[in-house]
């Protein structure tokens, strides 16, 4: 067996979805080889690549003969495939609760700040001069408030559901990365701020950091 046991994941340094599977790997102890596609000089666009994501995204993550596509897919796969440790609580109450938090982050932050997406409002007929760091404040602002305020109606622990990290965590860090990126201000989330601070202390988070990965 290979080190990286066979697993690629083509991917992009400061891409938040691409840190969160880094994220949910590490966490799972699953060795990979990081190949970059490199989004500023537009290589998503490449047909090398759209043949692995038709949409052009990243991460895509090649592991056990498949092509995998959508962070939060791969996140689930890899709990299925690979439970222990788990990123899923067992009951099925607390499983939805931690998808829900999750896709606060996937579905309702992430598309809105997606640079496609401000690309093609800030070309809408009758926008005129789209201020792209206030676009992106308010909708992660709206996303975070919303993330605390779920986290009062659940179990007390050092992330987001109870001592161990999990799903919510994953997609949490990396949109916390790009709070700071954007200058969102972060004091009146107490939760959120300690979550991130227990896990900015484990190896599989430090490993994922951008900083950490930039090449």
């Amino acid at each position: 067996m290979t080190p990286d046991n066979g697993i690629v994941l083509y991917e992009y340094w400061r891409s938040s979805t691409s840190y969160r599977t880094r994220i949910a790997l590490n966490l799972k102890n699953l060795p990979y080889r990081s190949v970059t596609v490199d989004l500023a000089e537009k290589a998503h666009h490449a047909d090398a690549h759209k043949a692995r994501d038709p949409l052009g995204r990243v991460p895509v993550l090649q592991i056990n003969g498949l092509t995998l596509t959508q962070s939060f897919s791969i996140l689930e796969y890899l709990e299925e495939v690979y439970p222990s440790p788990p990123l899923l609580p067992t009951e099925a109450p607390a499983r939805a609760r931690v998808r829900a938090l999750s896709l606060i982050i996937v579905a309702d932050i992430h598309p809105l700040g997606n640079p496609s997406t401000m690309t093609h409002v800030a070309a809408l007929p009758g926008v005129e001069g789209l201020d792209k760091p206030a676009w992106q404040r308010h909708f992660i602002t709206q996303g975070l408030r919303a993330f605390e305020a779920m986290l009062a109606h659940g179990p007390v622990g050092k992330f987001s559901h109870g001592d161990t990290p999990g799903f919510a965590d994953c997609c949490l860090l990396p949109q916390l990365y790009n709070a700071r990126r954007w200058r969102v201000p972060l004091d009146d989330y107490p939760r959120i701020r300690a979550i991130e601070k227990a896990a900015s202390e484990l190896d599989g988070f430090q490993k994922a950091h951008p900083d950490a990965v930039r090449k």
